[in-house]
């Protein structure tokens, strides 16, 4: 089967069948939107799954201690809304009555470069929601802990547990002390921090090889009062890719609760600050009209928030020799991108969907997860290629570089600059970069042709 037919089969809309169950037990090591995606799927297929998390089941309003990108502005692409809709039928009209802004078509404004995109946008049969991290999240959660046979204990993950070279289970550090809990199979979900390379080489296990891109991303936050007065559009979208100046890019972003969220971003030396003045220099000086608008014409609630990524990572589960039986990762702890380009969440609900079309082809849990972790690499290629190819065009970015590198950059340059004012290019990349279409489905002679002739 092709990469772009098996790309669009884990991003189907299509309700799951054939789910059977395979196991007494299954353990979650992590409670984020990939630990509790992946137990919404092991519920189909376990007595019992237990999701063991360290930071408390409910924060409320606030981000998780866990999750110190929470604050920022994070982007539910439409492929994670739909497999948030496929798994949990109704979600996207609960997320709306809780309080979910739902921008209406076209709202938004793309500027890359300094140019306008002027192609219309792509027109989807869902409404798109925009929400802060923990309002997501946080929906997510208390759709997963509804299911009956889903229980979540509070605890910290320290290790596997491996006899005859298989994992058997998992070590968590609880309110009880260090505790043992026994699994058919064990998922890791701890996200870019996870310890299971270490677990497994502990183990006599190789590590699964990992490719690291730096990146060097600095990025701030600042929430402010939303003003409906300031015009008709709703959000904003700045990209410069240093083509034509420093590299920087920058999103005004509606949010529940009558607020915007904007973020500004530089690399390198270039590092926002915590200093709200500075904050609004920057807005009015290195990004278009709106970021200044807002910036100084609506009031700025609480602190400006900074964050830091110094990389891109990979885990190649799938190139590891001797991996063991009874484990899987997904989430950040298979791959985590540059987070501008807002794959993290949706690549993780992509990654249950994987999880979900190996479990429901009944595979013999007494051998290596290999066939999910193939499937999940399908996933992990389209956004690593989607995210890295840019970031490589970055003065300060220095591999690594794919094959055949230096072609692939000058068609994805002339296929961005088409995508400004070609309809049927923005359309086509548009799909690409919310996780509906792989990559390479921009590779048809036709398309590339018209792109290298309007992107000129």
């Amino acid at each position: 089967m092709s990469t772009t037919r098996t790309f669009a089969e884990i991003c189907t809309d299509v309700a799951p069948t054939g789910m059977r169950r395979l196991m007494s037990r299954a353990v979650v090591l992590g409670g984020s939107i990939a630990g509790l995606m992946a137990a919404r799927v092991l519920s189909d297929h376990a007595d019992e799954v237990l999701i063991i998390e360290r930071d408390p089941q409910d924060t409320g309003d606030d981000p998780r201690p866990g999750v110190p990108q929470g604050s920022q502005v994070h982007g539910l692409l439409p492929a994670g809304q739909i497999q948030f809709e496929r798994w949990f039928p109704g979600f996207i009209q609960e997320a709306i009555a809780a309080g979910a802004v739902v921008p209406p078509y076209g709202a938004f404004e793309f500027v890359m470069n300094g140019s306008l995109r002027t192609a219309k946008p792509v027109r989807l049969e869902q409404p798109g929601l925009v929400g802060t991290r923990p309002f997501l999240e946080g929906l997510v959660r208390r759709r997963t802990l509804a299911v009956p046979n889903i229980r979540f204990v509070s605890g910290r993950a320290e290790g596997l547990i491996v006899e005859d070279g298989r994992v058997v289970g998992a070590r968590y550090e609880g309110e009880q002390g260090s505790t043992e809990v026994r699994a058919d199979l064990v998922v890791d979900g701890m996200g870019r921090s996870s310890r299971l390379s270490d677990w497994l080489e502990g183990h006599g296990f190789a590590r699964p090889p990992m490719q690291r891109m730096g990146i060097k991303l600095n990025y701030a936050t600042a929430t402010f009062r939303r003003d409906p007065a300031m015009g008709d559009t709703w959000g904003s979208i700045a990209f410069n890719d240093g083509s034509g100046g420093v590299p920087r890019i920058g999103g005004v972003n509606p949010v529940e609760g009558d607020r915007w969220l904007v973020l500004i971003a530089g690399y390198a030396d270039d590092r926002p600050s915590r200093d709200p003045d500075e904050f609004t220099e920057r807005c009015v000086r290195d990004f278009p009209p709106m970021f200044g608008q807002v910036a100084t014409g609506c009031e700025m609630i609480g602190p400006v928030i900074t964050y830091h990524q110094a990389d891109s990572r990979r885990r190649d589960f799938h190139e590891a020799r001797d991996l063991p039986a009874g484990v899987v990762a997904a989430g950040d702890a298979v791959a985590s991108f540059n987070p501008i380009y807002g794959q993290g969440m949706t690549s993780a609900a992509l990654h249950a969907s994987c999880l979900s079309a190996y479990l429901r082809t009944d595979p013999d849990l007494s051998r290596p997860a290999r066939r999910y972790f193939d499937l999940v690499r399908v996933v992990v290629d389209a956004a690593w290629q989607t995210s890295t190819l840019s970031d490589l065009g970055l003065e300060h970015v220095d591999g690594p570089y794919p094959p055949g590198y230096a072609l692939i950059s000058r068609i994805s340059g002339r296929i961005a600059r088409a995508s400004i004012s070609d309809d049927a290019v923005n359309h086509k990349l548009s799909l690409v970069t919310m996780m509906l279409a792989h990559p390479r489905s921009l590779m048809s002679p036709s398309f590339v042709l018209r792109a290298m002739l309007r992107g000129a």
